[in-house]
């Protein structure tokens, strides 16, 4: 089964930008498909951004323009870059990837913006 880490997560200032990383262990390579979630207290898991293996992205509305989804696969990392974020981003971001069939989570990563 797929290990995956997150970290980057912390307190920032409505406006300000926080890159989330997600360091998976196994053949990266051959990962399906990799995202970020987020769930806010109260709310259901959200679906942030997604990333297929043949690199094609999507993102929430919500996000649009403001947030990317990249890899490096030299480093076996997804990334999620956060910019211009705002209050209604606070929430734990999961990481996600489906290989081979299997879905994995990592741990998840606080951010909390202050408005």
């Amino acid at each position: 089964q797929v290990q995956l880490v997150g970290s980057g997560g912390g307190l920032v200032q409505a406006g300000g930008s926080l890159r989330l990383s997600c360091a998976a262990s196994g053949n990266f390579f051959s990962m399906n498909y990799m995202a970020w979630y987020r769930q806010a207290p109260g709310e259901q898991r959200e679906l942030v951004a997604g990333m297929r293996s043949d690199g094609t992205t999507s993102y929430a509305d919500s996000v649009k323009g403001r947030f990317a989804i990249s890899r490096d696969n030299a480093k076996n990392t997804v990334y999620l870059q956060m910019n211009n974020l705002r209050a209604e981003d606070t929430a734990v971001y999961y990481c996600y990837c489906y290989r081979n069939g299997i879905g994995s989570w990592g741990q998840g990563t606080q951010v909390t913006v202050s408005s």
